[in-house]
């Protein structure tokens, strides 16, 4: 995080003053003026060893203008100088910036701090800033003093930086740390006045030298400025304070972390949430009402699901495996393909039934990719068959038998894996699937070579064009289902949450290009992927309208 934090102060006889200030260096970029050894301009010897951080502005007018009270470092110091060994970060601290930028900046917000930007009571946290002038987070109090007017001076700690958000973000954790700050010198310089009270109590001389009008001018002016460090009688402050706000700055600074998100989250992204927070409740339920036995039982049955589910392992499992959805078409054949995706975009159940779980888990990956996420159930490898509802991808152990209602139904594709005799020959490789089984693919409904959704057509145009890379292939394919969800959401808005007629939805179909050559499928494929939509997005709709409907009314 690129930020300072400084110390400042309301002198009585200067006004607000910089009394103390910690920077963050970051090492620069290796090049190649300065690996042969070139001495990079702006970047002295003593730079570096953290000398000759003083300012102009702290020698010439400025030095002449400060007393005790405004000056925390003598010139000649060489302020001080902390280096993170994992980062190369250093953080300097000296009683002023030591760019000139910087040292202006700091100067608006010491002001500022003190003076126009008040909070309620004087003394708490508070936040402003602009665009060009950087954006301010500061905190004010007071340290007890027993020669000051009102046995009290005015502080404050300011951290500067140009990220609004960041800053804004770091409010709380900002707020806790410097409080720890602001209370150990309280805390210390509260000892100080008690003890000096308790030699000469300053407030019964006031009041005698009231009726002494010439005596209180001169005893005010010869007190009136008084160190940090008087007040506090710490001898070493100074470097306390800035391996304080060294901390702070590095802290902060890795707390957070940015990431550049390239414009709204997509349906797929919000139903993979939803789908991790309900798995998150259900396993905390489970876990508060089963007993360890069952805790335990369960476990091992959800690691095996993972095991067999996690689509990502696959290319690390040894064992003949579909690579992409082009390597699919080739092993099936143009035609097998063609019936197998017409069936997986309509959202019928594709059952895969073979002794090689690996296999039909991998075929299920480049199927799955045709769907919304929304849109897909998944059982990879089970003993016994599951209904449609619950899965739209089933993968069976070859024993298993089809019931009989399932095997006539026209929502059903099977493909059954065999082995080959040719499997056993050392010569055949692990990617020549082909070689190694034979897919036989059977279903009550078989569609025209000619017939099929527009999405369909279109990705068979790039699988069948060797001059695309798989890569392209798969980013076609993501602008083809993008492209599809949002004629779904247009649908999805216009029909159920407006509730238009046949007519108007027909208009709408038209107005999308869902209309034409191969009409049934192309509205079939819409109402089928309407379900796949997020909970959130149907939410926030209902909400929206809603609010529409109220609105006049109001």
């Amino acid at each position: 995080m690129n930020a300072l934090v400084a110390l400042c102060h309301f002198c009585e006889l200067h006004g607000p003053r910089t009394l103390f200030c910690t920077e963050a260096l970051h090492p620069p970029s290796p090049s190649p003026s300065s690996q042969a050894g070139a001495p990079v301009p702006g970047d002295r010897d003593g730079d570096r060893d953290g000398e000759g951080l003083t300012m102009k502005a702290n020698s010439s007018a400025t030095q002449k203008e400060m007393c005790e009270g405004c000056r925390s470092l003598p010139a000649s110091h060489p302020g001080f100088v902390s280096i993170d060994d994992e980062t190369g970060i250093r953080f300097l601290s000296h009683q002023h910036p030591r760019q000139p930028q910087l040292f202006s900046v700091v100067r608006q917000a010491c002001v500022r701090s003190l003076s126009c930007e008040v909070c309620p009571g004087r003394e708490g946290p508070i936040f402003f800033g602009d665009e060009q002038h950087g954006f301010v987070f500061s905190h004010t109090f007071f340290i007890k003093d027993s020669l000051a007017r009102g046995f009290q001076r005015w502080y404050s700690i300011v951290m500067v930086a140009m990220d609004r958000i960041y800053l804004i973000n770091s409010w709380p954790f900002l707020l806790r740390h410097l409080k720890l700050t602001i209370q150990s010198l309280q805390s210390t310089a509260l000892k100080v006045f008690d003890s000096e009270q308790g030699i000469c109590p300053q407030r019964a001389v006031r009041m005698n030298s009231a009726f002494s009008p010439a005596v209180f001018p001169h005893q005010r002016s010869g007190n009136a400025a008084r160190s940090l460090t008087s007040l506090t009688q710490h001898p070493n402050l100074w470097a306390s304070l800035h391996s304080s706000f060294s901390w702070l700055l590095k802290a902060c600074g890795s707390r957070l972390t940015e990431k550049l998100l390239e414009g709204a989250p997509t349906e797929d992204t919000l139903v993979l949430i939803e789908r991790q927070t309900e798995q998150e409740e259900e396993m905390s339920c489970w876990e508060g009402a089963e007993g360890g036995v069952s805790k335990r039982h369960h476990s091992e049955s959800k690691l095996t699901h993972n095991f067999l589910s996690d689509d990502a392992k696959l290319d690390e499992l040894p064992g003949p495996k579909f690579r992409s959805l082009r390597h699919l078409r080739q092993v099936l054949g143009a035609t097998d393909f063609r019936q197998l995706a017409w069936h997986v975009l309509m959202g019928n159940q594709v059952i895969w039934r073979g002794a090689d779980p690996l296999l039909i888990q991998s075929a299920f990956t480049m199927l799955k990719s045709l769907l919304p996420v929304g849109c897909v159930r998944s059982v990879p490898y089970s003993s016994q068959y599951e209904e449609a509802y619950k899965c739209n991808f089933l993968g069976l152990s070859p024993d298993v038998p089809i019931p009989a209602h399932v095997s006539s139904s026209e929502f059903t594709m099977l493909v059954d894996v065999t082995s080959e005799r040719s499997c056993h020959i050392p010569a055949v490789g692990e990617d020549d699937i082909s070689s190694l089984y034979q897919f036989t693919i059977s279903s009550a409904n078989t569609q025209p070579i000619d017939r099929g959704p527009t999405l369909l057509n279109k990705l068979e145009v790039a699988l069948s064009n060797e001059n695309l890379s798989v890569d392209v292939v798969s980013h076609c394919l993501l602008c083809l289902k993008e492209e599809w969800m949002n004629k779904v959401k247009v649908l999805f808005k216009f029909s159920k949450v407006d509730g238009r007629g046949r007519e108007d939805t027909q208009k709408v179909l038209a107005l999308l290009g869902a209309t034409g050559p191969g009409e049934e499928d192309n509205v079939r494929l819409l109402k089928y992927w309407m379900t796949g939509l997020s909970k959130t997005y149907k939410s926030h709709l209902m909400t929206a309208v809603r609010g529409g409907e109220r609105s006049p009314s109001q």
